[in-house]
């Protein structure tokens, strides 16, 4: 099997990172859990701040033109439109239908992901919510009319929970990445209870938690929206080729 993952931070893996800074994630945890049952190459081209447009039109020809090609590939993408004013949704579709004809005419195995629901506690998040239930259910039509895969993250209610989201509230964080993980490998037919973590505190919301972390999280965001900058410019791929997989990766 060659697995190729493409998107943005949620399949780059941001928030889940190994003790050298890397970023690991769900589609790195996949492509474990699918060496399990076999070799397998890997690759994984997804950037942090992407756009889907140019995950479509960028990523998608370097994947499918990978040698020798992929088997399946997966992909994810859309999050970022939606903090974006005039995020026009038939387009994202347009897009993502675009990718589906793509691999059908390769041959290639495509999954298709939902990214997790943030919007429990980011400013605006009912606009993100609305946005993203209305993205999700035209994905998964589509994966219906298509017999693909499709693993829908935005509606887990359980990941939905402060205990897997990182400090930023953007980004999952280990255990928001194992139960994705979890659920990719279930859809993929290689059963496995998805990750579920303890209760533990209650999320604090006091105003000094509140102040600290929009001065931490949320100016910083704003500061590069308005200079037009992305957190994925310089950025590449963190396997732009075939990587062989250990099953304990």
């Amino acid at each position: 099997m060659r697995y190729v993952a493409i998107g943005d931070s949620f399949t780059e893996g941001v928030g889940d990172e190994l003790p050298d800074g890397t970023a690991r994630g769900w589609a790195d945890l996949v492509a474990a859990g699918l060496a399990a049952e076999g070799p397998i190459e890997y690759a994984n081209l997804a950037i942090r701040g992407r756009l889907l447009e140019p995950i479509i039109r960028e990523q998608l020809p370097a994947a499918l033109g990978l040698s020798p090609p992929p088997t399946l590939l997966s992909l994810n993408g859309g999050g970022n439109d939606m903090m974006r004013p005039g995020m026009a949704t038939p387009r994202l579709v347009e897009l993502t239908r675009e990718a589906v004809r793509r691999c059908a005419e390769a041959g290639v195995r495509l999954v298709l992901l939902s990214g997790a629901d943030p919007s429990d506690r980011l400013p605006f998040g009912a606009v993100m919510r609305r946005r993203g239930a209305v993205l999700t259910a035209a994905i998964a039509q589509m994966a219906e009319q298509h017999d693909i895969v499709f693993v829908d993250v935005f509606n887990d209610i359980e990941i939905r929970r402060a205990a897997y989201w990182s400090p930023d509230r953007l980004h999952l964080n280990a255990a928001g990445h194992q139960r994705v993980a979890g659920l990719v490998l279930t859809a993929l037919g290689h059963p496995g209870a998805a990750h579920v973590v303890d209760p533990g505190p209650a999320e604090s919301r006091r105003v000094l938690a509140e102040a600290r972390y929009y001065r931490e999280h949320v100016l910083p965001w704003l500061h590069r929206r308005v200079r037009g900058r992305s957190s994925g410019d310089g950025r590449t791929g963190k396997y732009e080729t075939w990587t062989p997989v250990a099953a304990n990766r």
